[in-house]
């Protein structure tokens, strides 16, 4: 035994090299790939210069961690290094990595399909926040039994959600959020035994959530947030007991909050805020001990507010804004320990209690748009901790407490639109850390309080559409970080103080509509200020811009029938009889409408007389008409330069002796890729607009020609613009279409100022309405190609109707190339796959263009605007504006913020859809129709118009 020992030492020295020497020759595959891994990529902030393939020791280098054991690299952690570049496939080489770390990055192209394969035993993989795109492989989820943590976040990942997913047993958490997933959600998810983390929000998925949650043991964090889903909440989602957080908000659900969720004693947040939910909102949410933050913001709930949510005693955050709720507001909102609350948007009633023993916890409060009435209570100024206090858009009567003044964290106070009084409180410079200071639309009276000039954070000061009187403050100018002032619509006098010239940041400064005089200060702002900031006054002026002290105001015009004066002097009579006289006060403004009234009346006479001379010429020169049946009117075909004119109806057309009659270049309405568009008048006085083709070329012949137009003639719907007749000659084709006296859709959007912008209901009304238009045609089997906002037309009432479709039904000879290069207008309509020879052109390529209608409308921009030094993509620029959460940077600044948040959204979302870069992911214009019919809510009217 003892000559054994040796012998064995020596077998266990030589065991020991040889492990040694593969761990070594492992390190160095290591390291192989590590550098191969580097030259892959591109690294301008230099993290992986000490990466050299002649250093043998990896384990030390950023970002690379090692068991020292097994010799091998088993981590790597490379977050927010800037490395751009597709995925390096040589990360495949790290077989025994446990961890991959790669966040915050810009790495490109797909996700790697054999990479859980390949590194069997990697538990924890992060590639979110970098541009990975295409579909997520289904194959990435072939073998992937190791992985813990899986978390693809915030790329740019398209296509549906591999079911295969639901074969990673091991899988911890999952997060494929704000990407641009779509399809369904894979049946069978919520069985994953060890699944405790669930993120697909920010998505494009649709469909309804699938049941089995009875299955989910161990999961305690779902969010479903910001997709298109749809359907009833399932009802077993309370069989979920360990559940800890469920966001399912911004989506399309419908019907009530199911009861089993009164079972998650557990839960600590409920999300359902901007769906459709309805009915009354359960007392049982009373029993969620545990409930810290609760939204049910943005649906249609009705009926009072529980008092059950008060045994609720953790709840901190509580959002029921932009409901229908109703009766008074409950004593639980200063009683529970709350540090946010909004019941926003309600038809909330009633005097507004402040307990004596309130929780004093409150930092955000807004109770605005509701029917609150009485004062403002004066103990709610003891809430010191207060940072947000809106109570605009209600009736509170009587002054405004003067102990605002005493909340010195308070950043945003909006008493706006209410029917306030007496003066503003000097005190209100105490709050020196407000930001933004709302009093507007009320009935303040006195001066304008210069200790206004302490509150040094203010940005935005809104006084407007009050009775205040004397000047403005010379403080206001110690205000530096102002960008908005309105003091618009009050009766300030005197001058604007030279301190204005001290706001470096200021953006809008609206005076106009008050007594106002003298030069204005001496700023590069004031040098630019729009006039309509400053009109309505008594004389405001700029040396610096050439313009004496004059009104901006138009002057009255003192007519004195008896006087003898220049009428245009600002004299008046001496003698004393001329008092006797009434006089006449008109402004140089309606002096000129009426001359100019008086002018179009004898431009109109003359024409008139023209016309009538024209008419009886052409209806003695024109030739006898045939009525070929009820259904058609038409002329006959006499030679090349008469034509054919038919008239789909009964009668006989006004024309028959020359299309050129009909074409009347002073009734031009516009110009497109296929013709110009004129406006006449039938015998009969019905006005319709002709369409001249100029791609006479590519017709093949009359009979093809006419046949296709009698197809047309036949589309009949509310929102399609009728084709009421067709004239035809061998070099000269036109249409016939019902008139529409609205205008097209592009003029509203792009050439209308604020004020007569189109409010969101009507913005609603259009895109509905094109919708349903795209789908008649559809189902009659015809494909828009050339849908534009330009080709969408409004008759008097505002109603949309869809014109210039079945352009290629028309002109059979006109193939998608040559269509290609005769809509250059409708660049940034046209999808994808108008570039690809071999992809089929179907009604998904309408879609497209829906799409991009419904962010044009929404945001009143161009689909496409070119910048000095840039192009500016309009769905690139929503979809990354929603993606950051800046829903705002995604609605036209013309509506103000008049738009109800729950239905704007899931239109934004579903006009992203719609411009998928896969024709297969955009739904059909039928599915669009009953989304947008889902989502539209019924307006309440106001009850009484606040002063």
């Amino acid at each position: 035994m003892a000559a054994a020992s040796p012998l064995a030492r020596l077998l266990a020295a030589l065991l020991a090299v040889a492990a040694a020497a593969t761990a070594a020759t492992a390190l160095t595959d290591d390291v192989l790939a590590l550098v191969v891994f580097k030259t892959g990529v591109a690294d301008p902030m230099g993290r992986l210069a000490a990466w050299t393939e002649d250093d043998d020791r990896p384990c030390s280098w950023p970002g690379v961690g090692c068991d020292a054991r097994a010799g091998r690299v088993t981590s790597l952690s490379l977050p927010g290094a800037s490395l751009s570049g597709r995925l390096p496939r040589a990360l495949l080489r790290l077989d025994a990595l446990a961890s991959l770390s790669l966040p915050r990055n810009n790495l490109s192209g797909p996700v790697l399909p054999g990479l859980l394969a390949a590194l069997p035993r990697l538990r924890s993989l992060d590639l979110s926040s970098n541009r990975l795109a295409a579909p997520v492989p289904a194959e990435l989820f072939a073998q992937c039994r190791s992985i813990r943590a899986l978390s693809l976040a915030r790329n740019e990942l398209s296509g549906y959600i591999p079911p295969a997913v639901t074969s990673c047993a091991s899988l911890v958490s999952l997060n494929l959020s704000s990407n641009r997933l779509a399809g369904p959600i894979p049946d069978g998810l919520w069985s994953l035994p060890s699944l405790r983390s669930l993120d697909l929000s920010g998505n494009e998925l649709s469909g309804s959530v699938p049941g089995g949650f009875p299955g989910s043991s161990s999961l305690r964090a779902v969010d479903l947030s910001r997709n298109l889903l749809a359907g009833e909440i399932p009802a077993d989602v309370g069989e979920a007991a360990l559940l800890k957080s469920l966001d399912v908000g911004h989506n399309l659900f419908t019907g009530g909050l199911p009861e089993s969720l009164r079972r998650l004693s557990a839960l600590r947040f409920l999300g359902v805020g901007g769906n459709a939910l309805a009915g009354e909102v359960p007392s049982w949410i009373g029993e969620m001990w545990a409930l810290e933050r609760l939204d049910l913001s943005g649906n249609r709930f009705s009926g009072a507010i529980p008092d059950a949510i008060a045994k609720c005693k953790k709840m901190v955050e509580a959002d029921l804004s932009r409901n229908a709720l109703a009766g008074e507001l409950p004593w639980w909102v200063f009683g529970l320990p709350l540090q946010r609350v909004s019941v926003a948007g309600n038809k909330l009633y009633g005097w507004v209690k402040v307990p004596a023993d309130a929780a004093l916890a409150l930092r955000a409060l807004d109770l605005s748009s509701n029917g609150f009435s009485g004062g403002i209570p004066p103990q709610i100024t003891a809430f010191a901790g207060l940072q947000y206090l809106n109570m605009s858009s209600n009736s509170f009567a009587r002054q405004l407490p003067a102990g605002i003044g005493g909340m010195r964290l308070l950043e945003v106070l909006d008493v706006s639109a209410n029917r306030l009084d007496g003066g503003v409180p000097p005190e209100i410079g105490g709050a020196v850390a407000l930001r933004e200071l709302r009093l507007g639309r009320n009935s303040f009276t006195g001066h304008i309080p210069s200790q206004i000039g302490n509150c040094s954070s203010l940005v935005a000061l809104d006084l407007s559409h009050n009775n205040l009187t004397g000047s403005i403050p010379s403080t206001v100018g110690n205000l530096t970080s102002l960008e908005v002032v309105d003091l618009s619509k009050n009766k300030l006098n005197g001058t604007l103080p030279v301190e204005l010239s001290n706001l470096p940041s200021l953006r809008i400064f609206d005076v106009s509509h008050n007594l106002l005089s003298g030069d204005l200060p001496n700023s590069r702002f004031f040098d630019n200020i729009p006039e309509t900031f400053l009109s309505d006054n008594q004389g405001l002026c700029s040396s610096r811009k050439n313009n004496s002290c004059i009104a901006i105001m138009p002057k009255p015009i003192v007519l004195n029938p008896n006087s003898s004066t220049n009428p245009l002097s600002q004299a008046t009579p001496t003698a004393p009889s001329s008092m006797h006289h009434k006089k006449i006060i008109l402004s140089v403004s309606t002096l000129i409408a009426i001359a100019g009234g008086g002018t179009i009346i004898i431009g109109v006479i003359i024409i008139s007389v023209l016309n009538r001379r024209a008419r009886a010429t052409t209806s003695r020169s024109a030739p006898a008409t045939a009525l070929s049946d009820d259904y058609l009117s038409q002329s006959p075909e006499n030679d090349a330069s008469s034509g054919k004119l038919v008239m789909f109806g009964k009668g006989s057309p006004e024309f028959s002796a020359g299309g050129h009659a009909l074409l009347n270049k002073d009734c031009e309405l516009g110009r497109g890729g296929f013709g110009a568009v004129y406006k006449t008048v039938l015998r009969d006085g019905q006005p319709v607009a002709i369409k001249k083709l100029t791609v006479s070329s590519l017709v093949k012949s009359k009979d093809d020609f006419e046949r296709q137009v009698k197809l047309l003639s036949k589309v009949r719907h509310h929102n399609v613009v009728a084709l009421r007749g067709f004239y035809w000659t061998s070099s000269l084709q036109l249409l016939i279409y019902d008139y529409l006296p609205g205008g097209n859709l592009h003029k509203h959007l792009h050439e209308c100022t604020e004020d007569n912008s189109l409010s969101w209901m009507e913005r609603f009304d259009i895109i509905l309405g094109v919708a349903r238009g795209l789908t008649h045609l559809h189902q009659r089997g015809i494909i828009h190609y050339n849908l534009k906002s330009s080709n969408v037309l409004l008759d008097s009432n505002g109603e949309p109707r869809v014109g210039d479709y079945g352009l290629a039904k028309l002109l059979p000879m006109l193939d998608r190339y040559v269509l290609s290069s005769k809509i250059q207008s409708a660049l940034g309509y046209m999808a994808p796959e108008f570039a690809c020879k071999t992809v089929k052109i179907t009604e998904k390529c309408d879609v497209y263009g829906f799409g991009v209608l419904v962010l044009e409308v929404l945001t009143g921009r161009r689909p496409v605007e070119y910048l000095e030094d840039d192009v500016v993509v309009l769905c690139d620029l929503v979809r990354s504006a929603l993606e950051e959460g800046r829903l705002e940077d995604c609605m036209d600044p013309r509506l103000c913020g008049e738009f109800p948040m729950e239905e704007a959204l899931p239109i934004i979302k579903l006009g992203l859809v719609c411009t998928s870069r896969v024709p297969s992911n955009r739904p059909d214009m039928g599915e669009v129709v009953n989304i947008l019919e889902l989502v539209r809510s019924p307006q309440d009217s106001l009850e009484d118009e606040l002063v």
